[in-house]
């Protein structure tokens, strides 16, 4: 268990439903721009696509710290996502790479969404003076 202190990574892989694509960059591109006007803790949030599905998208989501993942589930935008979401797409599965707090794991849990997370061994580092100003 970690306290939450640590940078992360998040992958939220999507299989959008057919004739829906162009309505889900619209939701996708909504999320986006409020999550970055309103969380600091959001170092990176990009929506790619697939280059072998037109239908598959990918979620990738660098969090300065597990307080910055709680801001960002609770956050009512992101929550509105959610809910369009199960409308336009198939599936939203969560991968998280790195320690998270308690009380971030917590918050994936409530979400109810399949997620895989992988712990970080005693291998690998960050370069906590790159966070020092946020």
């Amino acid at each position: 268990m970690s306290d939450g202190t640590n940078p992360f990574l998040l992958i939220a892989r999507i299989n959008v439903k057919p004739d829906c694509v162009e309505r889900y960059l619209n939701i996708a591109e909504e999320v986006d721009k409020k999550t970055e006007e309103e969380e600091s803790g959001m170092i990176m949030h990009n929506f790619d696509s697939d280059p072998n599905n037109p239908l598959a998208f990918t979620w990738s989501e660098i969090y300065q710290n597990s307080d910055a993942l709680i801001v960002h589930f609770n956050a009512p935008y992101a929550l509105e996502y959610v809910g369009k979401h199960q409308e336009l797409a198939e599936s939203f599965d969560l991968e998280i790479y790195g320690d998270l707090s308690a009380d971030a794991i917590a918050a994936v849990e409530a979400l109810g969404l399949p997620c895989k997370h992988f712990k970080t061994t005693r291998v690998g580092f960050f370069r906590s003076e790159n966070f020092s100003d946020r």
